[in-house]
């Protein structure tokens, strides 16, 4: 029965134990959750939960104490945070904030946070402590950030409705979300669910711990959950549990993937019904719909499109239901290959592509279920950078073109190993009969 019930909940073996899990399945008496914190600072609980930041890596935060070095003396450092989790004397770091290009937009960036090693582990413990008592309540629709459930099981989804012609899509699109959740709300969500004072303490000061800016500045959270942090994603799908559950009440086909959501609509109708109950939620929560990302698409009409999870659901001029890479997509795996492609190249060509074959076993991995043609288009564009330097190595200018096809042929990318996604795509597809494209 254990095994049964770590299954259904997600629990980490070591940290729920039966008898926990049977109170999570019948109903904990009082409706509430007593005495929590003795679990996250547990021995055995910090210790898996080590283990697990340890193999996810990450850099160091403001302490400056990376992986490598907290490992050290792991044991007496866990024990460190032990005590002062057990005398309720735990303080959280401020998240260290650092500014990276977004992907196609040189001259803009987005922020980055990053807690201590600590913060994660303690962050991890707290997580696998308290998580199984709100998968219980999330609903079927929600995939995002949760455990058995996947960005293609939501892609799916999606797919499969457009296919039985729900028409309509709401594209949803909420404004700064992670950054303007109420904190007040969040913590009086999470008290319907646990009473453990430690806990809920806890979690506050997370939520207040703040954030160092490169120039070491503090600024003050008093919105949002915490940059970077293992616990947020958790309590941002807590945040719109009512939204979820609120529209399969009323009949909405919603798929939500943490604050990317879209609803499928038979009509033009039942789509304005569902953004405006949306909207109306929405602002009765705090947050607010971004005003030019947020539509109502009609896939009944000819290249009609919306963007969902990297892909792009798109009709063509005949009427058929094409799966696409998003631009913004393109964009981000183009300039992960240009950073290896460079004209100017001291390496080998096999060395070239030994470096980039990893990033396009990832990206295929995820896009494997995108028209050939988007496998095949980028495979002709690599080519092109790496004709390119062929080009620059022979006092040539400009991108590799014309006579160069029939010098550095494709069949020569092979034999180095260059990975074809064209050629990976049509060996999906024989194992997959059915594609839409």
């Amino acid at each position: 029965m254990g095994e049964v019930l770590l299954r259904r909940y997600n629990a980490e073996r070591g940290v729920w134990s039966e008898k926990m899990l049977m109170a999570l399945e019948r109903g904990v008496k009082g409706g509430r959750w007593f005495s929590l914190m003795d679990k996250v600072c547990h021995g055995q609980t910090l210790s898996l939960a080590w283990e697990k930041v340890r193999s996810n890596a990450g850099a160091c935060g403001v302490d400056n104490i990376t992986i490598a070095r907290f490992n050290k003396d792991n044991q007496t450092r866990l024990l460190a945070v032990k005590e002062h989790l057990e005398s309720d004397r735990y303080l959280p770091s401020p998240v260290k904030r650092v500014w990276i290009p977004k992907p196609g937009k040189a001259k803009k960036k987005r922020p980055l946070g990053i807690p201590t090693v600590r913060d994660r582990v303690v962050q991890q413990a707290l997580r696998m402590v308290i998580e199984p008592i709100f998968e219980k309540l999330f609903a079927h629709h929600s995939y995002g950030f949760r455990p058995g459930r996947s960005c293609h099981d939501a892609l799916r989804r999606v797919d499969g409705q457009l296919v039985e012609g729900y028409t309509h899509v709401v594209d949803i699109d909420i404004e700064g979300y992670f950054d303007a959740i109420d904190q007040n709300r969040l913590l009086s969500l999470v008290k319907e669910e646990i009473a453990d004072t430690s806990v809920l303490e806890l979690i506050g000061k997370f939520l207040k711990a703040g954030v160092i800016e490169e120039t070491g500045e503090l600024e003050k959270t008093e919105s949002g959950t915490p940059q970077g942090g293992i616990i947020s994603p958790l309590l941002s799908n807590l945040y719109l549990n009512e939204l979820d559950h609120l529209m399969e009440s009323e009949g909405y086909a919603m798929t939500r993937y943490a604050d990317d959501m879209v609803i499928l609509c038979r009509s033009e109708q039942e789509a304005q019904k569902a953004l405006e109950k949306v909207r109306a939620w929405m602002e009765s929560v705090g947050l607010k719909l971004h005003p030019e990302k947020t539509c109502i698409v009609n896939m009944e009409e000819s290249n009609a499109y919306f963007d969902f999870l990297g892909y792009r659901f798109k009709r063509s001029r005949r009427g058929r239901l094409l799966r696409l890479v998003s631009p913004k997509s393109k964009t981000k795996i183009k300039d992960k290959i240009r950073q290896h492609t460079k004209r100017a190249n001291g390496h080998s060509m096999s060395e070239i592509i030994r470096r980039i074959n990893p990033k396009l076993k990832n990206w295929f991995g995820y896009f494997k279920q995108a028209c050939s043609s988007e496998h095949q288009g980028l495979d002709g564009w690599i080519r092109m950078r790496l004709r390119s330097i062929y080009r620059k190595r022979h006092s040539k200018r400009g991108r590799g073109r014309g006579t160069d096809h029939t010098k550095w042929p494709n069949q020569h990318f092979t034999e180095l190993g260059l990975l074809s996604l064209k050629e990976a795509k049509e060996e999906a597809i024989s194992l997959h009969k059915g594609e839409t494209c």
